[in-house]
């Protein structure tokens, strides 16, 4: 019985350690005004695109968000203005820029 208790310690530790960094990491991971600014000439500053073909970003999946940036990023997936505006950013700040697009309220 000591030993499952000693786990239970541990784990519930392990646990909120782990909450913590990511709570902290969340918060480290805002996106840079300038990127929004940038993102917002084609999708608008909430989110949502104002030309037919442009994507609306706001209320999307963050991990689809990510993914397709990081497309651009690499070249797997062409756009030549996406290409240009992704690779000028960290990966961290694509994580944060598709964490804001994902928090936005979609129409």
């Amino acid at each position: 019985m000591m030993g499952r208790i000693q786990f239970y310690n541990w784990s519930g530790a392990l646990i909120g350690a782990l909450l913590s960094g990511l709570a902290s990491t969340r918060a480290q991971a805002e996106p840079p005004q300038l990127a929004i600014q940038e993102c917002a000439y084609c999708h608008g500053v909430d989110g949502i695109a104002r030309e037919r073909d442009v994507p609306h970003l706001a209320g999307q999946n963050e991990g689809y968000l990510f993914n397709q940036m990081m497309a651009f990023r690499s070249g797997k997936r062409t756009h030549k203005e996406m290409r240009f505006e992704v690779r000028r950013l960290t990966v961290h700040e694509v994580e944060a820029l598709a964490a804001y697009y994902a928090s936005l309220p979609p129409r």
